[in-house]
């Protein structure tokens, strides 16, 4: 059975996509063992860096004296949650399904939550089975 994504279907997943993107500054930041940036110089950076491409030239990626993504960054920050709506809202739009994957998931998790409120309620004795 296909499930309709409405637009609140796609402003929930936004906000989980939003998320997902701060969780990956965050381990960008932490996780990364080896320096992105290995001179001052930016075109060198871009021919022999893992880490460092054109992506993080445009758009402003601070990096700390030892070469190292920032994670106290706010533009840091804000190109990963805003790279991760924009592609997830992509995926949602353009992939065959994905929008009525998406859109079932977000069902089924909205009817788990409440499930679990009411028994919860249940369990506290405000509400009696």
């Amino acid at each position: 059975m296909a499930v309709q994504a409405y637009l609140w279907h796609y402003m929930v997943a936004g906000l989980a996509f939003v998320l997902l993107g701060a969780i990956g500054h965050v381990c960008r930041a932490v996780f990364n063992v080896l320096p992105d940036r290995l001179s001052d110089r930016p075109v060198m950076d871009l021919l022999i860096s893992d880490g460092y491409d054109l992506n993080d030239h445009l758009f402003g990626t601070e990096y700390d004296d030892a070469g190292y993504y920032r994670l106290d960054s706010w533009i840091n920050l804000r190109n990963a949650m805003v790279f991760s709506a924009l592609g997830g809202w992509a995926v949602m739009l353009f992939a065959p399904g994905a929008s009525g994957l998406v859109a079932a998931a977000i069902n089924e998790g909205a009817a788990w939550l409440w499930q679990l409120f009411l028994y919860r309620l249940g369990e506290v004795g405000i509400l009696s089975p």
